[in-house]
């Protein structure tokens, strides 16, 4: 039964990956492209997060 359930598991897998790399042909192919000034959007939002992980962790120490 063990083996069973580990070949249904790796088919299961195998589906997913399968479904992920066709969804991320077509995102490339029909998504969005990057613009000019895309990156400073982000940067500040993603300091912020890191910032706050950083005082988290300070303050457990």
């Amino acid at each position: 039964m063990d083996l069973f359930l580990k070949i249904i598991a790796a088919a299961a897998m195998g589906m997913m990956v399968f479904y992920a790399w066709r969804a991320y042909q077509h995102w490339q192919e029909q998504g969005p492209t990057a613009r000019k000034g895309d990156w400073q959007a982000v940067l500040l939002p993603l300091t912020l997060v890191v910032g706050l992980v950083v005082l988290l962790i300070a303050m457990v120490r």
